[in-house]
């Protein structure tokens, strides 16, 4: 497999070009677009949640949680670990369940 990758970086999106060595699944043909994803790492047993608008890696910041069977939200501190584009790793402030 030979693979470049395109030194400019445009709209947050680094250009990758792949050729691969086995046959192409049906209805592929050469210069096709491909959206994909890069795994850097993978973490086993973390609590996650959606990241927030203002959530940063390695920040503890406010949010609200839902208690009384969602009735009502209570504003809690929520330590922040890794971060991914859509989640982020949740350190301390909840707990799985939403009991905490």
């Amino acid at each position: 497999m030979f693979s470049r990758i395109d030194p400019s970086v445009q709209n947050v999106t680094v250009t990758v070009d792949v050729a691969i060595d086995d046959a192409l699944p049906p209805g592929a043909r050469a210069d096709l677009s491909v959206d994909g994803t890069v795994e850097i790492e993978n973490l086993k047993d973390i609590l996650y949640v959606g990241r927030p608008v203002h959530g940063q890696s390695d920040s503890t910041i406010g949010i609200f949680k839902l208690v009384d069977d969602g009735g009502e939200a209570v504003r809690v501190s929520v330590k922040l670990g890794r971060a991914s584009v859509n989640t982020i790793e949740v350190l301390s402030g909840l707990q799985a369940g939403g009991t905490k």
